[in-house]
């Protein structure tokens, strides 16, 4: 088979000899191209390329930033995308099955791709850009802002950063004081008041250290979206429905503060004033309007 390798040498779990393992590994009995990406947007130029080029496979090690642009570069093509874990977190990997150690997880895409474990999934659509696992609007993309801001620690404490962040953002930067902005979904129900809102194309929605933290149990790589609004304006109720989502989904659904939808296939997001989302842990800026829509069969993925 022809492979496209793309790797982010700045991911949280990158190393120089993890690369050269892994490429020995994977063109032992392939033919391989390596490219390196750092900046944004690089990676799904890359992707396009090998797609236009006949390319059967794109190999992603990197974090879920990078493999999301691999993704959108790949979306309507034939040619398939595997990710590697290389970041911190490497949400997608781990749902789909892929191994946490990216030398285990080579062996174990080689294995697949002498099997043709190949799938067509749907992906979510936010505006143009495609995403694999979610997209965040409000609070949770300003909490993945202030992480990127700390890019250079990622690697050494990628999770207290995250928490660390979540809290400093509430308290001094996230206008918080009002709903920031309006779901209306494809059926035309509106749900306002919104300050943060999660839209998911499985699940887990992310991962604390080894916990999964759920809010859509089911979506899968089958389903449609779903979307989780929650409307809390004040601390407490922001920590209890984090607690509540590490404990129970359906507990997370039950509160008054939340609003939750599965089955979803399309819906706008408008802001009273414009507000921030991040799509697969990559934090995009802010607007004044989202357009939501799923987009079933878009993407080959290997699966194990």
């Amino acid at each position: 088979m022809r492979l496209v390798l793309i790797v982010n040498a700045t991911a949280s779990s990158f190393t120089a000899r993890r690369k050269v393992v892994i490429e020995k590994a994977l063109s032992a009995g392939h033919h391989l191209e390596v490219f390196e990406t750092g900046r944004r947007g690089h990676a799904a130029r890359i992707a396009r390329g090998a797609a236009n080029d006949g390319v059967d496979v794109v190999v992603v090690l990197a974090g879920d930033g990078t493999l999301n642009e691999a993704a959108d570069g790949l979306v309507g093509t034939d040619t398939a995308l595997a990710p590697l874990p290389g970041g911190s977190t490497n949400v997608y990997a781990r749902t789909i099955g892929v191994s946490r150690d990216p030398v285990d997880a080579t062996a174990q895409l080689l294995g697949s791709l002498d099997r043709r474990t190949f799938r067509r999934v749907g992906l979510g659509r936010v505006n143009s850009r495609h995403f694999l696992f979610h997209t965040g609007v409000g609070f949770d993309a300003s909490v993945v802002e202030q992480v990127e801001r700390k890019a250079a620690f990622k690697r050494y404490a990628a999770h207290p950063i995250f928490v660390g962040a979540a809290f400093d953002t509430w308290l001094r930067t996230y206008d918080h004081s009002r709903g920031r902005f309006t779901v209306t979904l494809d059926d035309g129900e509106v749900i306002d008041g919104g300050t943060l809102a999660i839209l998911s194309k499985t699940s887990p929605y992310t991962y604390l250290g080894g916990t999964p933290i759920v809010v859509a149990p089911e979506t899968n790589l089958d389903s449609s979206l779903s979307i989780t609004v929650v409307k809390a304006r004040h601390a407490p109720a922001m920590m209890s429905i984090a607690a509540t989502a590490l404990l129970s989904p359906k507990r997370l659904h039950g509160r008054r503060d939340v609003e939750h939808r599965a089955n979803i296939t399309g819906a706008t997001i408008a802001g009273n004033t414009p507000f921030p989302y991040q799509m697969d842990g990559d934090y995009l800026g802010e607007v004044n309007q989202l357009a939501v829509a799923f987009v079933p069969d878009a993407l080959n993925i290997v699966v194990p």
